[in-house]
């Protein structure tokens, strides 16, 4: 069971620690630490990918902040309740870690393979220099009737293809995890940053059964 988990949700990234453990929560006296890494794009900028962590693999006592790290995972998500209501946060669960000299620049450094369901109906929309884009909310299970919800953003003739796609289909998806700020409106006049994560789709095909 826990090997067909790891199967339909793997995480790899490739990146640079640019933050301390700050505790997270505790499961059966394990302890697990939330920690940021930076992770470079093709292009000049990076995304900052939050990881979860537990203390049995890796020295939380250690100042860690500017090493080289490559993470092995799953993406994981869960709901926060927030002024009535619900906050989908995410995060890489790192399985593995381990600590490197140097980060290659032609390395693939971030890397996401999902095999899931459609869970919301897929939204297609055109920014205004034309360019298509489709959003997917994908469900991908784990054990004991448990299931991660992964926002996933399709691009071009990806985006026509998912923009077909119904509730209920099952899809793998290939890609990248990326970050991306956002203005949140809290009140009339209030506002505040916020990070969104999402899979930035490169591939993706409906299983057929």
């Amino acid at each position: 069971m826990i090997d067909k988990v790891i199967e339909n949700n793997q995480v790899t990234i490739m990146g640079t620690i640019v933050s301390g453990y700050q505790f997270s929560h505790e499961i059966f006296g394990e302890n697990f630490y939330m920690v940021d890494v930076q992770v470079p794009r093709l292009s000049d900028s990076a995304d900052i990918i939050p990881i979860m962590i537990s203390e049995r693999i890796v020295d939380v006592e250690m100042n860690a902040v500017g090493m080289n790290v490559i993470i092995n995972g799953q993406f994981r998500s869960y709901n926060r309740h927030e002024s009535k209501k619900n906050r989908l946060l995410l995060s890489v669960f790192a399985r593995d870690i381990e600590f490197v000299d140097e980060v290659l620049e032609n390395e693939k450094t971030n890397q996401i393979y999902l095999d899931g369901y459609i869970c919301k109906p897929p939204v297609y929309r055109k920014t205004p220099l034309g360019r298509e884009i489709t959003d997917l909310l994908l469900a991908s299970n784990r054990p004991y009737g448990k299931s991660d919800y992964i926002p996933c953003i399709c691009w071009g003739r990806n985006a026509r293809y998912a923009s077909s796609f119904e509730v209920g289909m099952r899809c793998m998806i290939w890609g990248r995890i990326q970050s991306r700020e956002y203005m949140k409106k809290l009140g009339e006049e209030e506002l505040e940053k916020r990070i969104a994560y999402e899979v930035s789709v490169s591939k993706l095909e409906l299983f057929e059964e």
